[in-house]
C-alpha cells in the first residue's frame, strides 16, 4: 500500500494539523514563519528600492573615453550583436565567444531599452543586482524566521562592494549570481513544502503505510529550482557546479525530512521516492533551459560555428545521424572548453590583477576595473585627481569570513544545523571547484555568486548574537547593540569605499587612503 497526500495550500503558512504524533509533526514543521507577513514584504520592497537607487546611481559613469571599461569591451559589443541579430552572436572574423548567450541576451534588452550607451550597457546588470537584494531578504527571513534578520541581509548585500560593482558594469557575473540565488530560494521553499506535506501524513497516522514513506506528488518549487539552475548554466558554465552541489543538498533535505517524519527506511525512501524525479528537475530541466537559450543561434544562418558541419566538421560520419545544429553546438562548445582549459597563467608574466582562490574569502586581491588621473581642473579639491573603480569586498564584511565560516562548520559538526549546511553548500559550490586547476588564470570577480552566501553566513552568526525572546530582555538588548554596531560598521565601511566603487573623482591622497593593504595596489 502506498501513502499519498494532497499538496498543502501554502508551505510557509500551513496550519498545523491535529497530530497523532505531535513530536514528529513539531520536528518536521520547526519554527513557524513570522506572522508579520505584510511588514515583511514592505520591509523587503523598501530596502529593494533603496538598493536599486544605490545600484543605478550615476550608472553611466565611468567610461574609457566614451567606450566600455575592462571586460565590458568583450561583452558589451557581443550583447549589441545579440540585439542586432535577434538573439545570437555572429562574431565575424574571429572566435572569442567564450560564454553561453543568456547573460548577453539580457544585456541586449538593456541596450534595446536605453540604447548603445553606458546606461544601456549596464542597466540589465543593475536590475539583476537589485533583484538579488529582494531575493536575499526573503531567503534570510525564511531561513531565520525573522523579518529583522531578513532586513539585515538586505542591508549587508547593499553594502557589499563585490555585489555593488558587479551590478554596475556590463559584465556577465551578476546574472549567474541572481539565478543561483533564485534557485537557492526555491530549494528552501521546497524544503518547507516537503515537510508540510509529510506533517499531514504523520498527523493522519499514515506514515507507516510503507517503509519508504509517502509519494510527495508534483514538487513545483523543486522544478522552479531546476529552471533557475538551467538559467544560471545558460548565463555562465560555472552554473554546472551549483547543479551538482544543490542536487546533493536537495537529496540531503529530503532524507532528513523523511527521517524526521519517522519513515522506517528514510534514505532508501529518498532514493526510491525522490531521486528519480530530482534527476528530471535537476538534470533534464536545466539542459532544456540551456538549449532554449541557444534557439536564436539554432535558427540562424550566420551564428558563430552554426554551420560547422560541412566546414570544420565532415558531413556524415559516425555522428551523421545527429542534427547539424547539435553537432555544430558540440563543436562550438569544445572550442569554448579548449579556451578555458588552456587559459593558464603565463610563467613570468601573470595578469596584473589575477589572484588565486585562497585569497578570495577575505578579498585580499581585488580587481581594478578602471583608473584615470588628472589635474585639479577636474574638481576633486586637490592638485592631482584620481577616478577609479575597484572590485573590492567591503572589509567589514569580507574580513570576518574566516571566523564566520568556521562558526558555520562548527554548527554543522555539533548540531547539524541545516541552515549552516545550506549556506556552506552554496558558498562551496562557487569557491571549491576553482582549486582543481590552480594553473588557470583566475580572478576575484568569480566570487560574485558567492557573496550572497557570505552575507547569509554572517546573518546567521548575527542571529546568534541577537538571541531569542526567551533569553531575557538584558540578553536581547546586548545582542541588539552588537548587531547594530556591526551593521553600522559595514555600512560606514561601504560609504568610505564609495568613491572607488563608482569612480568619483578624489584626490591622490584620498586614493592612497582607500588602499588599505599592499595587495590592493
Amino acid at each position: 500500500m502506498t501513502a499519498t497526500i494532497a499538496r498543502p495550500a501554502s508551505p510557509g503558512g500551513l496550519a498545523r494539523p491535529a497530530p497523532q504524533d505531535a513530536p514528529a509533526v513539531a520536528q518536521l514543521l520547526g519554527r513557524p514563519m513570522p506572522t508579520d507577513r505584510l511588514r515583511g514584504w514592505v520591509t523587503a520592497l523598501v530596502l529593494t528600492v533603496v538598493g536599486g537607487v544605490v545600484r543605478f546611481w550615476d550608472l553611466g559613469w565611468p567610461t574609457d573615453q566614451g567606450t566600455p571599461i575592462f571586460d565590458e569591451k568583450h561583452y558589451v559589443p557581443q550583447a549589441w550583436q545579440v540585439l542586432r541579430n535577434g538573439g545570437y552572436e555572429d562574431n565575424p572574423g574571429y572566435e572569442l565567444v567564450v560564454h553561453p548567450p543568456l547573460s548577453k541576451q539580457l544585456m541586449a534588452v538593456g541596450q534595446w531599452v536605453f540604447g548603445y550607451d553606458p546606461v544601456g550597457w549596464r542597466a540589465a546588470s543593475a536590475l539583476a543586482g537589485t533583484i538579488c537584494i529582494l531575493v536575499i531578504i526573503r531567503v534570510a527571513r525564511r531561513m531565520t524566521r525573522s523579518t529583522l534578520l531578513g532586513a539585515l541581509a538586505g542591508v549587508l548585500l547593499i553594502a557589499d562592494g563585490v555585489s555593488h560593482v558587479s551590478a554596475r558594469v556590463g559584465m556577465i557575473d551578476i546574472f549567474p549570481a541572481l539565478f543561483v540565488l533564485l534557485a537557492f530560494a526555491a530549494l528552501l521553499v521546497d524544503r518547507d513544502d516537503v515537510r508540510a506535506r509529510l506533517a499531514v501524513v504523520v498527523a493522519e497516522g499514515r506514515i507507516g503505510d510503507t517503509v519508504y514513506g509517502p509519494r510527495l506528488g508534483v514538487r513545483w518549487w523543486r522544478l522552479a529550482a531546476g529552471v533557475c539552475l538551467g538559467l544560471s548554466l545558460a548565463a555562465k558554465w560555472s552554473g554546472l557546479y551549483y547543479i551538482v552541489f544543490f542536487g546533493l543538498l536537495l537529496v540531503g533535505f529530503d532524507a532528513a525530512a523523511r527521517r524526521a517524519a519517522g519513515v522506517t527506511r528514510p534514505f532508501v525512501g529518498t532514493l526510491v521516492r525522490d531521486v528519480a524525479p530530482a534527476v528530471w528537475a535537476f538534470l533534464a530541466v536545466p539542459i532544456l533551459c540551456y538549449l532554449a537559450s541557444w534557439l536564436p543561434w539554432i535558427a540562424s544562418e550566420t551564428g558563430t560555428d552554426r554551420h560547422a558541419v560541412g566546414q570544420q566538421l565532415p558531413v556524415g560520419g559516425p555522428f551523421g545521424f545527429l542534427p547539424d545544429w547539435l553537432r555544430g553546438l558540440v563543436y562550438y562548445s569544445t572550442k569554448v572548453l579548449e579556451f578555458h582549459a588552456t587559459l593558464d597563467t603565463p610563467r613570468g608574466s601573470p595578469h596584473p590583477w589575477e589572484s588565486k582562490p585562497w585569497t578570495w574569502p577575505m578579498g585580499l586581491r581585488p580587481m581594478l576595473y578602471y583608473y584615470e588621473s588628472g589635474t585639479a581642473e577636474l574638481g576633486c579639491g586637490g592638485p592631482s585627481c584620481v577616478s577609479a573603480v575597484m572590485l573590492i569586498g567591503t572589509p567589514a564584511l569580507w574580513w570576518v569570513s574566516v571566523p564566520v565560516l568556521g562558526w558555520s562548520i562548527w554548527r554543522v559538526v555539533t548540531t547539524f544545523d541545516w541552515r549552516h549546511v545550506a549556506v556552506l553548500v552554496g558558498y562551496g559550490a562557487g569557491f571549491l571547484p576553482w582549486f582543481t586547476n590552480l594553473d588557470r588564470q583566475m580572478y576575484f570577480f568569480y566570487m560574485t555568486p558567492v557573496a550572497p552566501f557570505l552575507v547569509l553566513a554572517v546573518v546567521l552568526a548575527l542571529g546568534e548574537f541577537l538571541g531569542r525572546r526567551e533569553q531575557g530582555l538584558e540578553r536581547r538588548r546586548t545582542g541588539t547593540l552588537v548587531v547594530g554596531v556591526y551593521t553600522g560598521l559595514v555600512v560606514a565601511n561601504f560609504a568610505w569605499l564609495w568613491p572607488i566603487l563608482v569612480g568619483t573623482w578624489i584626490t591622490a591622497d584620498r586614493w592612497n587612503a582607500e588602499l588599505w593593504l599592499p595587495s590592493w595596489r
